[in-house]
């Protein structure tokens, strides 16, 4: 195993790797740009270097500090977490150049599957099934009307180097095709600095379903079933859950097997994931493999009962897998819900300021996996992922209930946050009963985004009782030593009052 490890991340990700790292007795390095100087996961790590201004530019997309950092601190590997450099070739490539260990696939791997193309083209090559289009970028929009004909309307145009939604159109007609492939275009330069756009044919109302793989270096490679992710926004995921009520122990099966079959073709090790549509009818089609770390690979973890990140350093440390399957099937049910600073109310826009108070829920089945604390500073600069909610129970209604009584608990103060459309979404009799596709967010949005929050009183009960009970105890501690009364002359009731002015409570 290493000794140290830098990890090129920030935010709820980077903290997620220093625990692990901590249990596996592994000393970790955080890198942090001067806009997280005082973020939970530089204080956290054991080693803290900074790599430069606040814009990702000049920080965490710099290869060349995160390298620099690794050797003058002396680590032996990078774990890239994901998003930033996680699924750059090049960066996979350097890290090696430079005589340390990528925490990841090999670059060989990364551009076998990084592209969209090749992707499709690899997956056709390993009898996996994909959804009809081209497996080559479009020419111009003369190539892009003549395809979309002969698939017919409608057509999906996605940019080869994207994620994220980033670069997508949908087209239902020719006479929408070549602005929209011009939009798509410019779209994907701005992302991913490629341009390049294929189109394949458009599944009306499928899923969105995941299937996990783990291989080592000694070509055991394991699936450990899939996940939900069908709740999404703009094709960006918002909730995640595994299993799948869709999802039969034969298809399981038989989805596991052809992403194992994919990830093999690519000559892939470490953690990763292929994502497929699941349409009505049973077939799935392969759509992308991401290479790298999830976000939501805390739900497979909840019900595989395994570490992935902590088996992440293991593989990448020449450790073997164990050759008889890792998980045959899933051990109840878990659901993780993403916490931003977005006002949901308000067509998600970014809310910005500094988080003034914080309580993160507990109790039986609930983990936080948060990257902020009470002082951090919420800007425009990165991501607005807050944390992530994750809960596990024995069946799928029962972690809807733990997931509503777990939301309501978590009380964030000085940001608007996606708390309240999580709320929502939990209550919502279609999603009780799984009735949902990759376009039910879209068809739902208006009903779980009207009528207004969580009452005010709620969370001001909420936190009036955590700073009542700080005062307490402060003021026990001021009895002990002889002070007399409540720490700083506060009385019980400033705790009350204060729940009702303080800034940021509700803004609206």
């Amino acid at each position: 195993m290493f000794n140290k490890v830098l990890i090129a991340n920030r935010g709820e990700i980077a903290l997620r790797i220093v625990r692990a790292c901590r249990e596996l007795g592994v000393a970790s390095v955080a890198v942090y740009s001067d806009a997280d100087a005082s973020a939970p996961h530089a204080r956290e790590a054991d080693e803290a270097v900074n790599i430069g201004p606040a814009p990702s530019r000049e920080s965490y997309l710099r290869a060349d500090k995160l390298i620099e950092a690794a050797k003058r601190t002396g680590a032996q590997a990078i774990h890239p977490g994901y998003g930033f450099l996680s699924e750059r070739e090049h960066f996979a490539r350097a890290v090696v150049e430079a005589g340390l260990v990528f925490i990841g696939p090999p670059a060989s791997a990364i551009a076998a599957v990084g592209s969209k193309t090749a992707a499709r083209a690899l997956a056709a090559t390993a009898n996996v099934p994909v959804v009809p289009g081209t497996t080559e970028p479009l020419r111009d929009a003369s190539e892009a009307e003549s395809v979309a004909k002969s698939l017919g309307y409608p057509v999906l145009l996605k940019a080869s180097a994207g994620g994220g939604g980033k670069g997508m159109r949908i087209v239902h007609s020719a006479a929408e095709l070549a602005s929209a492939l011009a939009s798509a275009k410019r779209e994907a330069m701005t992302s991913f600095g490629d341009d390049a756009v294929y189109v394949e044919k458009y599944i009306a109302g499928p899923r969105h379903v995941e299937i996990q793989v783990l291989g080592d270096m000694h070509g055991t490679m394991h699936s450990l079933g899939e996940r939900e992710c069908s709740i999404q926004r703009r094709h960006q995921k918002m909730i995640e859950e595994a299993p799948s009520v869709a999802v039969t122990p034969e298809l399981r099966k038989k989805m596991g097997d052809t992403a194992v079959r994919m990830a093999k073709a690519a000559g892939y090790v470490n953690a990763g994931t292929c994502e497929f549509l699941l349409a009505a009818d049973g077939n799935f089609y392969f759509l992308e493999m991401n290479t790298r770390l999830q976000v939501e690979h805390p739900v497979t973890e909840l019900v595989s009962g395994l570490d992935l990140v902590q088996w992440q350093l293991r593989i990448a440390a020449g450790e073997r897998l164990p050759t008889a399957p890792m998980m045959t099937e899933p051990r109840g049910w878990a659901i993780e819900c993403r916490i931003t600073s977005e006002d949901a109310g308000n067509d998600f826009l970014p809310s910005t300021g500094t988080i003034s108070f914080l309580r993160v829920p507990g109790g039986p089945g609930v983990r936080w996996d948060g990257g902020v604390g009470a002082g951090s500073e919420i800007g425009l600069h990165y991501d607005p992922l807050l944390g992530k909610l994750i809960v596990w129970a024995g069946t799928r209604d029962e972690a809807i209930a733990r997931m509503r009584r777990a939301l309501l608990e978590l009380t964030i103060v000085g940001v608007e946050t996606s708390r309240d459309f999580h709320l929502r979404v939990m209550d919502d009799v279609e999603f009780q009963r799984g009735a949902i596709d990759i376009q039910w967010l879209e068809r739902r949005l208006p009903s779980l985004t009207a009528g207004g929050s969580t009452p005010d009183g709620e969370i001001a009960v909420a936190i009036a009782a955590a700073l009542l009970a700080e005062s307490e105890r402060a003021g026990r501690l001021a009895a002990s030593n002889g002070a007399g009364g409540t720490a700083n002359g506060a009385s019980s009731h400033d705790a009350w009052r204060d729940a009702g002015i303080r800034d940021g409570l509700r803004r609206r």
